[in-house]
């Protein structure tokens, strides 16, 4: 909540995040509102080259304008990719490797759709929006973050993830009663897994990921209208909940922590809560990057060009 959030930031370092980090390239999905944002005019506000992936092209315009204008920072640049369809994800990340390179790759678009609902290729839509879609983007974009010095990835997941166990049984919740929340949080913990997975292969980028507590975006209104409504007043604003990934993103304290850990409040915290018994075997974790990747070669043999 909020006051988490004030309170921790007592101990932040101010200066952590006093950085220029003109002529670095940053790419944000899902950046015309909430978290996406307000990360987006951060790294924007510290002269950074920042490329918005979202999905809406009018609200897309808007927020570039108004991120443009806020921070006097002209470098920012739109590319229109649902990242629920791994065809345009794979166009997209080819193109992109062609025309510009990339320091850091921040991966925060996401869903919470409450019923079952399929994407034009039969994916049900939460899996290919949190969990597929940032798996092709991140993998396709490896080789460009590969060349450059201080490369980073930050996965914007949720705490909800803690209450769930990876479960690779049924990854596109087709059994039992469907329960958006539960999928959502089984998302954020494949999202988790993938970054530890990343960090174990990658040993030249820095990954992480994050919750930025709970805060006062549209995702949240429109998705948890319940929630919203009993928590409004002690909701964080957007750039608070996106002061972590900033921070992740721009800052060299981060990278001298460890790759891969799961951060709250610029700190690192447990991925488990003790008894909740969501460890997963080893063979499990494989397993999901396993099946990602048929996934997504799949879709890269289909995709045009």
């Amino acid at each position: 909540s909020r006051s988490g959030y004030e309170r921790a930031s007592e101990y932040f370092s101010p200066g952590d995040v006093e950085v220029n980090v003109a002529g670095r390239s940053f790419l944000v999905t899902g950046a015309n509102s909430g978290i996406g944002k307000a990360t987006a005019k951060g790294i924007a506000r510290r002269g950074g080259t920042v490329h918005l992936v979202c999905r809406n092209k009018e609200r897309a315009e808007v927020a570039k304008e108004e991120i443009v204008t806020e921070t006097g920072n002209q470098n920012i640049f739109l590319h229109i990719v649902d990242i629920s369809n791994p065809k345009e994800i794979w166009k997209f990340a080819e193109k992109f490797k062609n025309e510009h390179k990339l320091n850091v790759l921040i991966n925060n678009a996401g869903c919470m759709v409450n019923n079952r609902e399929l994407t034009e290729d039969g994916l049900e839509k939460n899996f290919a929006t949190n969990t597929l879609g940032p798996y092709i983007l991140t993998t396709a974009l490896l080789p460009l973050l590969e060349k450059e010095a201080d490369a980073r990835v930050i996965t914007v997941s949720s705490g909800g993830m803690l209450v769930q166990k990876l479960d690779i049984s049924d990854l596109q919740s087709a059994n039992g009663t469907f329960d958006g929340t539960m999928v959502y949080a089984q998302n954020k913990r494949q999202q988790v897994i993938l970054t530890e997975q990343w960090a174990k292969a990658h040993r030249n980028i820095h990954f992480s990921v994050m919750h930025p507590g709970w805060a006062d975006t549209p995702a949240v209104r429109s998705a948890m209208p319940d929630f919203y409504q009993k928590m409004k007043n002690s909701l964080r604003t957007e750039k608070q909940g996106a002061d972590t990934v900033v921070w992740l993103a721009v800052s060299p304290e981060a990278t001298k922590l460890l790759s891969g850990l799961f951060f709250q409040d610029r700190q690192p915290v447990p991925t488990h809560l003790p008894l909740a018994h969501t460890h997963s075997p080893p063979e499990d974790e494989e397993k999901l990057m396993e099946v990602l990747e048929e996934f997504s070669q799949k879709f890269k043999s289909t995709s045009p060009g």
